[in-house]
């Protein structure tokens, strides 16, 4: 990696951290975040991404860098917003058998935010029938499997058996791949890496399979403006060990800051308008920006 690459890479993920920051008021929850009606979608997907992404960048980047700092805050935010995560009992004595409290509370745990009354809450339903036989697409089952963990349920589950369900576990006919198989693999990425922590022992055939496939994927997705699978895509080079040095196109990460605003935000696919305006558009590809640039910064020069 060239310094001039490095610094491109770390000018994209702090202008996004930065963009997320100033709209951290976007990310927060509402007085309806308990109601039976609430809009999951908008209110606790958002938070649990913030705090994903700020969790993994937490990781790769050392107490005194500028992205860490920002990152922590952020993830000191989402937590406070959880009420420290008071909100998670919550959230499980209201919903007992909904999965989305763990799969946000294992974000912040993964961050060392931890509520033991929550957990130990969590451990007595998950050994129910009713939470285990829940149906859910694989790649779901998979992310739900790897949120039990994160979140203290220790259970010896049949990982293998969910991953190879999957499309990607699959090894399926590469030209089948579109929009929402592009989000299923690179979840089963991120499920599998713990999100760019814990590379280790990705499956080699996975691996081979990436190698081949990845980059006329991500090449098509960049030429489609498709920013948000695009940085998803980068985000899944960044955390397989063992890609060759051409899985990433060369100019990838110079249309990525051709196509951020100068706020920081990057629109979720072509020009998706003012981000101030249009937050749903924005958010999830800016988080992804961060996220993918400080996980490729980390494979090469110091960040």
């Amino acid at each position: 990696m060239t310094t001039a690459q490095a610094t491109q890479l770390r000018q994209v993920a702090r202008t996004a951290l930065a963009w997320a920051s100033t709209h951290r008021a976007d990310f927060a929850l509402g007085e309806d975040a308990l109601a039976a009606d609430a809009q999951v979608n908008s209110s606790w997907k958002p938070l649990g991404e913030l705090a994903q992404v700020c969790a993994s960048v937490t990781r790769r980047t050392p107490p005194a860098d500028p992205l860490h700092t920002c990152a922590a805050d952020l993830l000191a935010f989402a937590w406070r917003q959880t009420g420290d995560g008071e909100l998670f009992l919550l959230l499980q004595r209201l919903e007992p058998f909904a999965t989305y409290p763990l799969e946000v509370y294992a974000a912040l745990a993964a961050a060392g935010f931890r509520h033991a009354t929550y957990e130990a809450a969590t451990a007595t339903v998950a050994r129910t029938r009713g939470w285990q036989l829940t149906e859910q697409e694989p790649t779901r089952r998979l992310g739900v499997l790897k949120a039990e963990e994160r979140g203290g349920v220790h259970r010896d589950g049949p990982g293998e058996q969910v991953l190879r369900r999957t499309w990607l576990g699959g090894l399926p006919e590469p030209w089948t791949f579109e929009r929402s198989a592009g989000y299923a693999l690179t979840h089963v990425v991120f499920h599998l890496t713990d999100w760019g922590r814990a590379p280790q022992g990705f499956p080699s055939d996975l691996t081979a399979y990436l190698a081949d496939w990845l980059p006329p994927w991500l090449d098509t997705c960049l030429d489609a403006r498709m920013w948000d699978l695009s940085c998803e895509l980068l985000a899944v080079a960044a955390s397989v060990p063992g890609l060759p040095d051409d899985a990433v196109p060369g100019d990838a990460w110079e249309r990525i800051a051709a196509a951020q605003d100068p706020s920081g935000a990057l629109p979720e696919e072509a020009d998706a308008g003012d981000p101030d305006r249009y937050f749903a558009h924005h958010y999830h590809s800016t988080l992804m920006a961060a996220f993918a640039a400080a996980l490729t910064a980390g494979q090469g020069a110091p960040v």
